[in-house]
């Protein structure tokens, strides 16, 4: 894979790339209508952030596998086809505060409605599986045999619609169930 600026040439392919990721991504998420009129109205290529320097695309053998940027515009977000945005840059200050912001930790929100469905012992196994212990190291830490962790793991997997163990420490971290540093 290898990342690179986007030009004005990868147009055609990111009119394509756009929104088929976007349907693959939102798989889950969102209903396919909500996905449509996202696509529809916001998501799409942005020739300023293209211009400004600002948007990357990542090929894989030639081919454009992935794309992303960021805006110096006082509009956010949306493309070429969303009305009414505005081409005036940011004052640099302000996009300070955007970045610091953007990259502050976020303060826990309200827990997600699926975590109820987790047992007390299955959230621990979730917090120690976040942590990157092994099946056998939860068991010693549990004391509990490894099968039965494996158990716990499927489980809170199934519960949580979680495809594997990576899954769960994003989800973990994601929605601060626990925070970086914690022991």
């Amino acid at each position: 894979m290898t990342p690179r600026l986007a030009t004005i040439g990868d147009l055609p392919a990111l009119v394509e790339l756009i929104p088929a990721s976007a349907r693959v991504l939102s798989r889950g998420f969102y209903t396919e209508a909500q996905t449509e009129a996202a696509i529809r109205y916001i998501f799409g290529p942005d020739t300023r952030l293209i211009t400004d320097g600002t948007y990357f695309v990542v090929e894989a053998d030639g081919v454009l596998a992935g794309c992303g940027g960021w805006s110096r515009r006082a509009t956010m977000y949306g493309g070429d086809r969303s009305p009414g945005r505005d081409a005036a840059l940011l004052d640099p200050a302000v996009t300070r505060r955007v970045i610091e912001e953007f990259a502050r930790s976020p303060a826990p929100g309200p827990r997600p409605t699926e975590v109820n469905l987790l047992t007390e012992r299955e959230l621990e196994v979730l917090h120690l599986v976040a942590r990157g212990l092994s099946n056998a190291e939860i068991a010693a830490t549990l004391v509990v045999s490894e099968a039965t962790v494996k158990t716990h793991v499927a489980r809170l997997l199934d519960k949580l619609r979680l495809r594997d163990r990576v899954q769960a420490v994003v989800y973990a971290y994601e929605h601060a169930l626990v925070r970086p540093g914690a022991g």
